[in-house]
């Protein structure tokens, strides 16, 4: 992890751009998600979408990964290698994806059902996703990193989810990877203080049962070690005024999907336009 860079206004709107153009692939790939698709499938679209939008994959190579997505189905939590597994009725994805442009990286993450999941699998997303703008609404001057991560550690053990450890959120900019590091546990008034220019990849991975994980032979994928199913989000945030601001969006993807959501609102400046 690499030191902590504050960005200015000029350096968080071109962030911004990056970061929508995350947002915009992964709505393009709610509407592709469906039972018989294969992630590598999915994969391609992804790659040429961000290139036709003038930016470069962001994960491809990084870490000599070998492709645009990281996709993450049922147990794996994140980090999977796509595949020629077709999805499955019943199944849930977790995709990752980052895009490079003007020099900035946007990097963020959805768990998708794929088709009809069970309750307890709706549920486990349903708190993950909720835990990640609990995360986001102690991103704010004054702040630390332990603050952040015991919200979201504790919404989701209420719940009796387990929350990974070994994996965390970070800082972004031009280097995927900033500091600091962001946990999704911790203890409050403990780790870095947030101040303004910061941007955040803030990304809660829960587990429906054990917090605990192991690593596939592959060197990449990680699973819940005792085969639950998994979620994930991510958005980028920055820290302006005070306030944290959302540079991604899940908007793209409720489009596609026909939800209705203003779960967002609290956390942008003025309307997204879409």
């Amino acid at each position: 992890m690499s030191e902590i860079v504050l960005k200015s206004r000029e350096e968080i709107e071109l962030m911004r751009e990056s970061a929508l153009i995350v947002s915009k692939t992964l709505g393009m790939l709610a509407a592709e998600i469906k039972p018989g698709i294969t992630t590598l499938q999915l994969d391609a679209l992804a790659e040429s979408f961000i290139r036709d939008h003038h930016a470069e994959p962001g994960f491809l190579g990084l870490y000599d990964f070998p492709n645009t997505l990281c996709m993450s189905p049922n147990a794996q939590v994140v980090h999977g290698i796509p595949n020629n597994d077709p999805l499955q009725d019943g199944d849930i994805i977790s995709i990752d994806c980052g895009a490079l442009k003007n020099g900035f990286y946007g990097d963020h993450a959805y768990t998708f059902a794929v088709g009809e999941i069970d309750p307890a699998t709706q549920k486990l997303l349903d708190i993950t996703k909720a835990s990640l703008y609990v995360g986001i609404d102690q991103f704010r001057l004054g702040n630390r990193v332990g603050d952040l991560g015991h919200a979201i550690q504790k919404y989701c053990e209420k719940e009796g989810f387990g929350v990974v450890r070994e994996l965390v959120g970070h800082g972004l900019g031009r280097v995927m990877h900033e500091g600091p590091e962001v946990p999704n546990y911790g203890r409050r008034g403990t780790g870095k203080r947030f101040v303004n220019g910061m941007v955040l990849a803030i990304e809660p991975m829960i587990n429906r049962g054990t917090r605990r994980i192991n690593q596939l032979k592959d060197g990449w994928t990680i699973l819940t070690k005792d085969g639950q199913p998994s979620a994930h989000f991510e958005h980028n945030v920055a820290l302006i005024d005070g306030q944290p601001e959302l540079l991604s969006t899940f908007q793209y993807i409720y489009d596609a999907l026909g939800i209705e959501s203003n779960e967002e609102a609290p956390f942008r400046a003025q309307p997204l336009s879409l």
